[in-house]
């Protein structure tokens, strides 16, 4: 059954009206006894000064004054009808009358005036609202249904299907284009987009039941069905026009009232306005939130329904009221989750990269949708070397304050790492910022650092979960770190060591979002987590390590329902290393035969492995970024090829200075090497050291 089309209707255990069909429950209003002691709506003075009744009306649902007469249309807007006996709500109530239905005497046989045949109205004709109980029943209802929305689209379905076709028939919805937000305000002028109409279709079924053939509804007449394709979707409120003086009103107004009339054509379009049924058959609502109008609805009824009635009017503004504020909230809602999607996506790398030697993947949950920004983070920083640092931290709450530190954090950390610190130094300065920003700000942070060429990684750790390592062969084990203390605690020192990371394992760094919950303790669900590695690893076979994405997502599949009290960050890397024979080094002495003697080396090493056809663009390059190092480098100086995907050359001195691309004059002698670099190589840079920078660049192969 589509839950979206049924139309929420208010029930009680009263006997139903005379005439109406048991099964049909497409808007035939039942009674139901108000509660003992509550009006049902504000009471008013009878014309002689004594309070009125409640639950007092004409049998045709139109409210009488003392004189037995109907009040104005425009009377107070909250009236309430008065009773002719002031004692009536003092005495027990009698049993109610059943009103009579349109077409109740065509119904009854010769054989008695009280035989009914038991067919009400046909389906598609919702009863009518007679009494203001009934009002105010499908009023609760109604909002009830507008209020469990929580984005635009749905208040505004939630309006229509309560809506159509109780009280209407149809409804066409307006609202502002552009919405606006909080305290904005709008500048140009004001349009209004058609953002969605709902009538009662030639064939409806109810409450997912399809009716029978006996009844089904009468086919729609032409004028409510072209309404909604014949009006304009936008349209401009001119200052000072029709329509924007229906809407400054703020209160609901019948479409045959003169002011409405004058304001159709504005908002529906030149033609469209005479497909609205005459009479009081329509009601103009304006939509309007906590600080100004949002919009307009349209409620229409057919013109062989009963029209509206005056305390219809306060029907509509109760309606108009609610969606109106309910979008409003939606959208003040939907502005600060878009806030918070974005700060929490500057916050997180938005692509990994992709160093040689080590794959990576990634994930990250949020604890809950209505709390979409959290203090946790991961990183990948490439560092010279072909090494990559592993980054992954925890900051304490789940708020914006939260995720503002998380990002000076993952900040600092960056800029440490550029520095090419070790990992346990970066954990200080961490530390000293973490202090700095103020004494409760504190985070838990795991820092390795990985060499594909050495095949070993160094962990440094503050108080975070230790991370697991799957072997190749399907093996997992939790790494043995020292856990250290929080950043910002202040005052301690931080171990680092030093493990073997072979070809093929795979490290899982995560926060405790994964492992902790209120049904586990840490050490449980680190268990567990290793278990789920171990079996997943049994499944592709011990020389074929799992593919890293689905092994992300199968270490997220182990959370259960109540395992997610808080946010995940999950950071896998696949160790692939590079191997010794793809790696070409020496170390070079700091004198005018060092250029010539690298371009030599360089040659061996590229006939070596089969790439000549770099040899001329590599003994240009290298000759270039060498000359540059040993004309200012006072200890020897570092060469180093690597092959991989790329060959990559690496020339390393003791000279902090980073060099810098400028366009040299025709009359320089130099100025010249880094130009041609920028120009042949595929990727180049340069990393200041703690012992000095390294200058690299990267050319294709074949």
């Amino acid at each position: 059954m589509d839950a979206t089309r049924v139309t929420e209707q208010p029930t009680s255990f009263e006997r139903p009206e005379a005439g109406a069909d048991p099964a049909d429950g497409r808007g035939a209003l039942t009674h139901a006894p108000e509660p003992v002691g509550t009006p049902v709506l504000p009471v008013q003075a009878r014309a002689d000064g004594t309070p009125s009744g409640p639950g007092t009306a004409t049998s045709c649902g139109q409210p009488m004054d003392g004189k037995g007469k109907e009040p104005p249309v425009n009377g107070p807007e909250h009236s309430q009808p008065a009773t002719a006996d002031a004692g009536a709500a003092h005495r027990p109530r009698p049993a109610e009358a059943i009103p009579p239905q349109p077409g109740a005497d065509q119904e009854r046989t010769p054989g008695g005036p009280e035989r009914r045949t038991g067919r009400g109205l046909p389906p598609g004709r919702p009863m009518p609202m007679r009494r203001d109980g009934d009002r105010l029943r499908f009023v609760g209802a109604a909002t009830r249904r507008i209020a469990r929305g929580l984005d635009l689209d749905e208040i505004v379905m939630g309006l229509c299907r309560a809506t159509v076709p109780t009280f209407s028939d149809a409804i066409l919805v307006y609202l502002r284009d552009p919405l606006p937000v909080g305290d904005e305000r709008p500048t140009g002028p004001v349009v209004l987009r058609l953002r969605r109409t709902d009538r009662i279709p030639e064939e409806r079924d109810t409450d997912g039941v399809l009716l029978p053939g006996a009844f089904e509804p009468e086919p729609e007449p032409v004028a409510l069905a072209e309404l909604s394709s014949l009006t304009t979707e936008l349209c401009e409120v001119r200052p000072g026009g029709a329509l924007n003086e229906v809407l400054r009103g703020v209160r609901p107004v019948f479409a045959d009232a003169p002011a409405a009339r004058a304001a159709l054509p504005e908002l529906l379009g030149d033609g469209a306005e005479a497909l609205v049924p005459s009479g009081q058959h329509a009601i103009l609502a304006p939509l309007r939130g906590r600080r100004r109008v949002i919009g307009a609805a349209l409620f229409l009824r057919r013109p062989e329904r009963l029209a509206f009635e005056t305390d219809d009017l306060l029907v509509a503004a109760q309606l108009a009221t609610h969606s109106a504020l309910g979008i409003d909230k939606a959208v003040l809602y939907g502005r600060e989750a878009y806030i918070a999607d974005e700060l929490q996506r500057t916050m997180l790398p938005e692509t990994l990269p992709r160093p040689t030697g080590v794959r990576l993947a990634s994930r990250y949950l949020p604890a809950a949708e209505t709390a979409r920004v959290g203090g946790d983070w991961y990183d990948a920083i490439p560092l010279p070397g072909s090494r990559v640092a592993l980054v992954v931290g925890d900051v304490m709450g789940h708020s914006m304050t939260s995720a503002a530190i998380m990002g000076q954090l993952r900040t600092t950390a960056q800029t440490l790492a550029g520095l090419d610190l070790p990992p346990q130094e970066v954990l200080h300065h961490l530390d000293e910022q973490a202090q700095r920003l103020g004494t409760d700000r504190m985070a838990t942070c795991l820092y390795a650092v990985y060499d594909p060429v050495t095949h070993r990684i160094t962990i440094a750790n503050a108080g975070h979960p230790p991370p697991v390592l799957l072997h190749l062969g399907g093996r997992a084990e939790v790494l043995r770190v020292p856990p250290g203390a929080p950043i910002g605690v202040g005052g301690v020192d931080f171990e680092a060591v030093e493990l073997d990371a072979p070809a093929g394992a795979t490290l899982l760094l995560y926060t405790d979002g994964l492992v902790e919950s209120r049904l586990r303790d840490v050490w449980t669900g680190i268990e567990q987590l290793r278990e789920r590695l171990a079996a997943t690893a049994q499944l592709t076979g011990p020389d074929h390590p799992p593919p890293l994405e689905a092994l992300c997502d199968e270490v997220l599949d182990m959370l259960g329902p109540g395992d997610r009290d808080d946010d995940i960050a999950l950071l896998a890397a696949r160790f692939d290393g590079i191997a010794p024979s793809d790696v070409a080094y020496w170390t070079l002495e700091p004198e005018d035969s060092a250029p010539g003697q690298a371009r030599r080396l360089a040659r061996r090493a590229l006939a070596r492995w089969d790439m000549e056809d770099l040899t001329d663009s590599v003994e240009l390059l290298v000759s270039e970024v060498v000359t540059n190092a040993v004309r200012y480098a006072s200890r020897p100086v570092t060469l180093r090829l690597l092959r991989t995907h790329v060959l990559r050359c690496e020339v390393g001195d003791d000279v902090p200075q980073l060099p810098r691309l400028r366009q040299a004059r025709a009359t320089d002698e130099g100025g010249r090497g880094l130009y041609l670099v920028n120009k042949l190589a595929r990727r180049w840079g340069a990393t200041r050291l703690s012992t000095g920078k390294v200058v690299w660049f990267e050319l294709h192969r074949g």
